[in-house]
């Protein structure tokens, strides 16, 4: 059978390694994987005049230069069908929209893998009724992501973790997470890693979810 080829679009810019190799671990060993940024070509000024128009519109991306920036949801999705379609140019027989902000139809959206399903299928099927804690990485989200997470029977506790914060700032987030008493936890930011889920299992019992291992399990499915 021939390889496949995994297409990964990221809303900031490539490269970025962490996120590939987190896929890498998870998806068939022969598969090719491709990465490219919806921002990818624009110069520091260019992305920094795409900054948030309001708390809706808010993204939390970290650049290839270690820099993280607020970006604004409608630039990404105006920029997205052009990087859609240079992935399948390169080959991608399989493509991943890499953020877990939930986005309008888009020109060449057929058949992509869009993480915020995977994890409002997930904590649908896993918590029909509760409270679901919710890890976010901006303040900006809470209010919009509250909304959209909740539902009959299932209330929602959000506290915010910068992915790139050291063990002690991820400690006291999942400490004041596990104080709320959650029955579920989403790490709603595919900038979230393995190592910082295992912080939080220190303080909270509750199942966690991880949105970057989710979402990449599900693609083994699709590649397998």
């Amino acid at each position: 059978m021939t390889a496949r080829t995994l297409g990964i679009a990221v809303i900031g810019q490539a490269p970025r390694p962490e996120i590939e190799a987190l896929y890498a671990a998870a998806v068939p060993p022969d598969t090719r994987i491709v990465l490219r940024g919806c921002f990818d070509g624009l110069s520091d000024a260019e992305i920094d005049a795409r900054a948030p128009m309001s708390a809706a519109d808010s993204l939390y991306t970290p650049l290839p230069s270690g820099r993280e920036v607020k970006i604004s949801k409608r630039a990404v999705a105006e920029r997205a069908p052009a990087t859609l379609a240079a992935l399948r140019r390169d080959g991608a027989d399989v493509l991943v929209f890499n953020c877990t902000g939930e986005f309008p139809p888009m020109a060449g959206d057929a058949g992509v893998l869009f993480p915020s399903r995977v994890l409002n299928g997930l904590a649908g099927a896993l918590l029909p009724r509760g409270r679901l804690g919710l890890l976010i990485p901006i303040p900006e989200q809470a209010e919009i992501l509250s909304e959209q997470r909740s539902r009959p029977g299932v209330d929602v506790v959000v506290e915010v973790l910068k992915p790139s914060a050291d063990n002690a700032a991820a400690e006291e987030a999942a400490k004041r997470l596990a104080a709320r008493k959650p029955d579920l936890v989403a790490m709603d930011c595919m900038s979230y890693t393995p190592a910082t889920k295992k912080i939080a299992h220190r303080w909270i019992a509750a199942p966690i979810l991880l949105a970057v291992t989710a979402t990449s399990r599900v693609l083994r499915e699709l590649l397998d």
